[in-house]
């Protein structure tokens, strides 16, 4: 085995990383079909001499493959933390071609990288083959997660009884390498299908009840944007009618609220379903609303266990850790709520969710280094 203080990317390991990663996101895994790079990673942990366990979640997930998770041993009595990452990307626009471009990755279409979250997965296949080959001075629980981008889907239904982990850290955060998300808001879904009545709207107007004016004046009512310090609300879509000379039938629109008080997020929460409620009595509409706790807010002391060897770990590649709290949601959300305090380390991707998003060499080989170091730390 190893020694703690050794764990260290070889040039060689990190050409690989290159390697894999570039591989890893020219496979399309939109969320519910991440089969075919689950199918890849399995086989590179499997040839590297690591049992690979897959639960059946995608019948609640709607994805075409489970949860993989796989165990590196430690030495008797050590502790075992866990590392994550999500397999799924948010939809392609088109396909992945990835453009090395002076140390630069970016897609050579008009369509997302997938280094969100391809960085992480890239990262703990290379770690993983490190352990198996050299040993590790602790117990390593590796999880790749499916239907991240939906709503935590796959880390939500994992069974996390099965994992032994203390402590542990996914890499999604699309921000500098040193950024340590502390904290994270509890996130919630709203969905309004107002229903009215339909009726001619230049011969019988008086006889219909507009849904898209209902849907209107809940609008109008609440309050969009920044809220406060840790809380923030959106209206992210809204469909309806049939056709501009009909009084309008139905009307669907979905909001979101998120608050790193979860006390806040739930009253902002009824806040807005109070506008929707009062905005279709005005209108005589009818309506159907759908509340969703999609992510419980978490937040992590930083004299953690946790917290601590995250910021050992940056500070030994020569980076200043920066403690902060995000607007954003991760796997880190469900693994905290399920009781395994889980940090949010920024990966170094740059603009993730959209078609100029890329990630630096550098920050790969980084963050790998990162990887190592928290194994090492924890030990």
């Amino acid at each position: 085995m190893e020694a703690a203080a050794a764990l260290r990317a070889t040039r060689e390991e990190k050409d690989r990383l290159l390697h894999d990663f570039i591989r890893l996101c020219e496979i399309p895994s939109p969320s519910g079909r991440e089969r075919r790079v689950a199918d890849v990673v399995r086989a590179e942990l499997e040839g590297a001499g690591i049992e690979v366990l897959e639960d059946e979640t995608g019948a609640e997930t709607g994805s075409d493959s489970g949860n993989l998770l796989a165990r590196i041993p430690g030495p008797h009595d050590a502790r075992t933390i866990l590392l994550g990452a999500h397999l799924d990307t948010v939809p392609l626009a088109a396909p992945v071609e990835v453009s090395n471009e002076e140390g630069m990755l970016t897609n050579r279409n008009e369509a997302i990288l997938g280094a969100d979250n391809k960085t992480a997965v890239a990262i703990l296949v290379a770690v993983a083959r490190r352990l198996a080959r050299a040993g590790s001075p602790v117990g390593v629980d590796l999880l790749f997660t499916t239907c991240e981008e939906p709503g935590l889907l796959g880390a939500r239904f994992f069974d996390s009884s099965q994992l032994r982990a203390e402590y542990g850290y996914v890499f999604d955060h699309a921000s500098p390498v040193g950024e340590v998300i502390v904290a994270a808001p509890t996130y919630y879904r709203i969905g309004a299908h107002f229903h009215g009545h339909a009726a001619h709207a230049g011969v019988r107007p008086e006889d219909g009840h507009n849904a898209i004016a209902a849907a209107a004046r809940a609008i109008d009512r609440m309050r969009f944007g920044r809220l406060d310090e840790g809380t923030t609300a959106n209206v992210g879509t809204i469909e309806g009618g049939s056709a501009r000379n009909v009084v309008a039938e139905h009307c669907v629109v979905e909001f979101e609220a998120r608050s790193l008080d979860q006390a806040r997020a739930a009253s902002l929460v009824s806040e807005m379903v109070d506008a929707i409620t009062e905005a279709a009595s005005d209108f005589e509409c009818d309506v159907e609303t759908d509340v969703a706790e999609l992510s419980r807010g978490f937040r992590l002391a930083p004299s953690s266990q946790a917290v601590t060897v995250a910021t050992r770990a940056l500070e030994g590649i020569g980076v200043e850790p920066v403690l902060r709290p995000t607007g954003g949601g991760s796997d880190a959300n469900a693994f905290n709520q399920q009781g395994i305090p889980c940090v949010n380390l920024a990966d170094g991707v740059q603009h993730n969710h959209e078609p100029t998003e890329r990630v630096s060499v550098d920050s790969l080989e980084r963050m790998l280094d990162v990887a190592l170091g928290l194994v090492a730390h924890s030990a």
